[in-house]
């Protein structure tokens, strides 16, 4: 099936986290926080947080941000570290402190 133009010039931002059980509910509180700030955002076109099936005691988190261009996605970026310094936030800190395990990554429409 042929792709739209629209859908050809779409980025995605792809996260996949381990989260260890015991500390879910301040990482899904930060994370709903982001997802509600990328919703205002110009060009995000779906904005998705899924929750896997607890694995002993680690659960699978997935976020899937689909942007209408990498313009859109790299906007975005800039806006979010704005927004996290002006708090005093440190993203990678964060994860650490919480023994969040992270894959993060954009894609393109293949």
């Amino acid at each position: 099936m042929p792709h739209s133009p629209s859908a050809a010039a779409a980025s995605f931002r792809v996260d996949r986290f381990v989260v260890p059980c015991q500390v879910l509910e301040p990482f899904m509180g930060r994370l709903h926080a982001t997802q509600r700030l990328l919703d205002e955002r110009e060009g995000c076109r779906q904005n998705l947080v899924l929750l896997g099936a607890a694995n002993g005691d680690t659960i699978g988190v997935v976020t899937i941000v689909e942007w209408a261009s990498g313009e859109a996605m790299n906007a975005a970026k800039v806006a979010m570290q704005a927004h996290y310094a002006q708090e005093g936030f440190e993203p990678a800190e964060f994860l650490q402190a919480l023994g969040v395990r992270a894959d993060m990554a954009a894609y393109q429409p293949a």
